[in-house]
């Protein structure tokens, strides 16, 4: 199998131009826009491992930068700026993988942008959103005010979750999870934390709990009408 790597400039519009990673496969049946999280950017190497390993399972993604981790800026680009990142990346993969199933979402802040956007206005194609580890809260301050939205959203969301998520009690998160019926699913990760990373005493590694994550994601986008 044959995978191309494609560096690739994204115009948002009245924002400015970022940069975007498409890593397709030859046999690819589906796309996933992945979207960063907040403290780490496209190329950060959790985003390369996810990127590799959803090429292996034939899944196509685009990664792109949000305007502030482009410019380098400390401090998350206000959603509005967010969303229309998200907008211009997912309008991009529809124009580069042409018959492709289209997924979006991503790593902790970049998924829930993407759920926001989609709260607000469907993203065009987009079959289901895909949460690399929702951020319910903040660490340390339980509260599910950042779900508020998902109501919102018409379509299949998955939510991978490591039970060890510092920002996302799931105690807090099943029943939020419940109440949105059955276009939700919950899949745990267990011993993960925020990143899927486990402790040693596991007894198994960083690696194993990734695969979880990927062939759990790989499925879902499958079974996705």
């Amino acid at each position: 199998m044959a995978v191309k790597m494609q560096e690739l400039k994204l115009d948002i519009e009245r924002i400015g131009t970022v940069s975007a990673i498409l890593t397709q496969p030859d046999n690819a049946r589906a796309c996933y826009v992945l979207a960063h999280g907040a403290g780490t950017d496209m190329r950060h190497a959790s985003m390369d491992k996810i990127a590799e390993g959803l090429a292996g399972r034939g899944i196509a993604t685009l990664r792109f930068n949000f305007p502030y981790m482009e410019k380098r800026l400390g401090r998350p680009d206000q959603p509005a700026v967010a969303h229309a990142a998200i907008r211009a990346a997912v309008e991009e993969a529809a124009r580069l993988c042409p018959g492709l199933k289209l997924v979006a979402g991503g790593k902790s802040f970049g998924g829930r942008m993407t759920s926001q956007a989609q709260s607000k206005a469907p993203l065009p194609d987009v079959k289901g959103l895909a949460f690399l580890g929702f951020p319910l809260h903040a660490d340390k301050k339980p509260s599910t005010e950042r779900a508020e939205h998902l109501v919102h959203v018409e379509i299949p969301m998955l939510f991978l979750q490591g039970t060890r998520d510092g920002l996302a009690d799931l105690g807090l998160l099943k029943p939020v999870i419940a109440q949105l019926g059955p276009k939700a699913t919950l899949h745990e990760v267990a011993g993960g934390d925020h990143s899927f990373a486990v402790l040693k005493k596991s007894g198994r590694t960083n690696e194993e709990a990734l695969t979880e994550v990927l062939d759990t994601l790989a499925a879902w986008i499958d079974e996705l009408a």
